[in-house]
C-alpha cells in the first residue's frame, strides 16, 4: 500500500511539474515575441552576460551600474556556451537575449523540484491525503507570483532561489559542506543570500537547542524543580538556559564541528565586504544601508495578503482579540513601540518615487503619499499579520523561530528601497515551514495565484505606455 501510494505521488509530482514547464514555455514564448529588446534591470544584466559569453571577463569590461556578484553571468555562459559545439549554433544564437532568458526557465524547473524535495522533507508524512497537499504546495509555492513573474526575464531571482533552495536541502539531509558550498553558489547570485547561509546553520544550532531544552525540561520535571513564574516567565526561563548551554566548552565545540563549513563561508563573507569596501558591487549611492525597520511591516503585510487562507479568518481574528484584550499592556507598548519605528525609520528611496513602472509606486503612492496619518492607521494591520505569522510558526521550536526572525530581519531591515523582490526567499522559506494545511485552503491559495499571474501578465503584455521624454515602450511588473 505505501509503494502504491508513493508511486501515485510520483505520477502526481510529474504531471504537476510537466504542465507547469508546459504553460511556462508558452508564456516564455509570449515574452520573447513582446520583449524583443532588454527591459529593465536587463539593460545591465543581459549586456554584460554576452560579453561574458564572448570571452570577455576583465574588469574593464564590468558594467559599474551592476550591484550583484557574477554568478547569473558564468553560470549562464556555462549552459549555453556548450550548445555551440553540440548543436554547431552561432555565438550570435547562442548569446541571443532569448536563450539567455531561457536559463532562468530552467532554474524554475529546478526550483519545482527542490520545493518538493524540501516539503517531504520538512513536513511529517504520516497521513494519507498528505501527498496531495504537498504536490498542491508545492505547485502553489512554484507559481507563487512574485516569483513567477521573473522566470521569464534576465533576473538574478530563479538562480538565487535554486541555489538557497539546494542548500537548505543540503542542510536537512545533513550534507553541511556541500549545503556551505551552494551556499556560496548563492550569493555569488545576490550578496544577501550570505543570510540563508547563516539560516541553514542556525537550523543546526536550533535543533541541539531545542534537544537539550527539552532534555532539561525533563530533568526539572523529574526532580520536581519548581519553575519561574510571572510575567516574560517563558522568556527568562530561556534567556537562563541559553547563557548556561554558551557556558559549556563541549556544547559549543560540538556546534562549531557541525557548524564550521558555514563559519567559513561568513569570515569569507567578511573578507569580502571589507576589500570591496561594502555589501554591493555597483551603484553604491542607491543601494546604502539603512535601518528600516518597517520593511518587517512591509514583510508581515505582503505575507498575509499572499497567505491570506492560512493567516485569515474569524477563529483567528476573535483569538488575537481575545490575546489583545488579556494581555493590553504588553500590546500597548507594542503598538506605541511600532508607531515610533514607523515614525522615524521610514525611509522612502528615490527609485520609489521615480519608478512608475512598478506596483510598489502605485501603492506607495495612492496609500502612504496621499494620507500621511495612514502609515500609523496600519500598525494594527502590522501587529495582527505578524502574530498572525508566529502563530502559524508555532509548531516549530522557539529557537527555530528566534533563527528565523532573525535572518528575516538582517535580509531586509538593511534595504532601504521597498521592493516586493526583496520579499520572495524570505516568504518561500516561512511558507515551506508552516503545517501543511487542508486542500481546501490550498486550492484557494492556488487559484488566487492563477489569478494574480493571469493579471500580471496580461498587465504587462498588452496594457503598455510611454513615458514623454521617451519612445521606448514601457510596462508595468512587480
Amino acid at each position: 500500500m505505501g509503494a502504491g501510494m508513493a508511486q501515485l505521488e510520483g505520477y502526481y509530482f510529474s504531471a504537476a511539474l510537466s504542465c507547469t514547464f508546459l504553460v511556462s514555455c508558452l508564456l516564455f514564448s509570449a515574452f520573447s515575441r513582446a520583449l524583443r529588446e532588454p527591459y529593465m534591470d536587463e539593460i545591465f544584466h543581459l549586456p554584460q552576460a554576452q560579453r561574458y559569453c564572448e570571452g570577455h571577463f576583465s574588469l574593464s569590461q564590468w558594467d559599474p551600474m551592476i550591484t550583484t556578484l557574477p554568478g547569473l553571468y558564468l553560470l549562464s555562459v556555462g549552459v549555453v556556451k556548450p550548445a555551440t559545439w553540440i548543436f554547431g549554433w552561432s555565438e550570435h544564437v547562442v548569446c541571443s537575449i532569448g536563450m539567455l532568458r531561457f536559463v532562468n526557465l530552467l532554474f524554475s524547473v529546478g526550483n519545482f523540484y527542490l520545493l518538493y524535495l524540501l516539503f517531504r522533507k520538512v513536513q511529517p508524512r504520516h497521513k494519507a491525503g498528505s501527498s496531495i497537499q504537498r504536490i498542491l504546495s508545492t505547485l502553489t509555492l512554484a507559481v507563487f507570483p512574485t516569483l513567477y513573474f521573473f522566470n521569464f526575464l534576465y533576473y538574478t531571482e530563479a538562480g538565487s532561489m535554486f541555489f538557497t533552495l539546494f542548500a537548505y536541502v543540503m542542510c536537512l539531509y545533513g550534507n553541511h559542506k556541500t549545503s556551505a558550498l551552494l551556499g556560496f553558489c548563492g550569493f555569488m547570485f545576490r550578496q544577501t543570500n550570505i543570510v540563508w547561509a547563516a539560516f541553514c546553520a542556525g537550523n543546526i544550532v536550533a535543533q541541539k537547542l531545542t534537544e537539550a531544552w527539552k532534555t532539561e525540561l525533563q530533568k526539572k520535571k523529574e526532580e520536581r524543580l519548581p519553575l519561574i513564574k510571572g510575567p516574560f516567565s517563558e522568556f527568562r526561563r530561556i534567556l537562563q538556559f541559553l547563557l548556561v548551554y554558551s557556558m559549556s566548552f563541549k556544547n559549543l565545540s560540538m556546534l562549531f564541528l557541525l557548524t564550521w563549513p558555514y563559519l567559513l563561508l561568513m569570515f569569507l563573507f567578511c573578507v569580502f565586504v571589507v576589500v570591496n569596501g561594502g555589501i554591493v558591487v555597483g551603484d553604491r549611492s542607491s543601494h546604502e544601508v539603512c535601518l528600516h525597520f518597517p520593511q518587517l511591516f512591509y514583510f508581515f503585510s505582503f505575507t498575509l495578503f499572499f497567505s491570506f487562507p492560512h493567516l485569515l479568518s474569524p477563529s483567528k481574528l476573535k483569538a488575537f482579540l481575545c490575546l489583545v484584550w488579556k494581555r493590553r499592556i504588553q500590546f500597548f507598548v507594542l503598538t506605541l513601540v511600532s508607531v515610533f519605528l514607523v515614525w522615524k525609520f521610514t525611509y522612502v528611496h528615490k527609485y520609489l518615487l521615480a519608478d512608475n513602472r512598478h506596483y510598489t509606486f502605485y501603492v506607495w503612492k495612492r496609500v502612504f503619499q496621499r494620507y500621511e496619518i495612514m502609515k500609523y492607521l496600519l500598525v494594527p494591520v502590522y501587529i495582527f499579520a505578524g502574530w498572525s505569522i508566529a502563530d502559524s510558526l508555532k509548531s516549530k521550536s522557539v529557537f527555530w523561530n528566534l533563527m528565523f526572525f532573525i535572518c528575516l530581519f538582517a535580509v531586509i531591515v538593511p534595504q532601504k528601497l521597498l521592493e516586493f523582490r526583496y520579499f520572495i526567499l524570505p516568504y518561500v522559506i516561512y511558507r515551506l515551514n508552516i503545517p501543511l494545511p487542508p486542500i481546501s485552503r490550498l486550492v484557494c491559495e492556488l487559484g488566487c495565484y492563477a489569478v494574480v499571474n493571469f493579471l500580471t501578465f496580461y498587465i504587462f503584455l498588452n496594457k503598455t505606455f510611454q513615458w514623454p521624454n521617451s519612445q521606448d515602450t514601457q510596462r508595468f511588473m512587480w
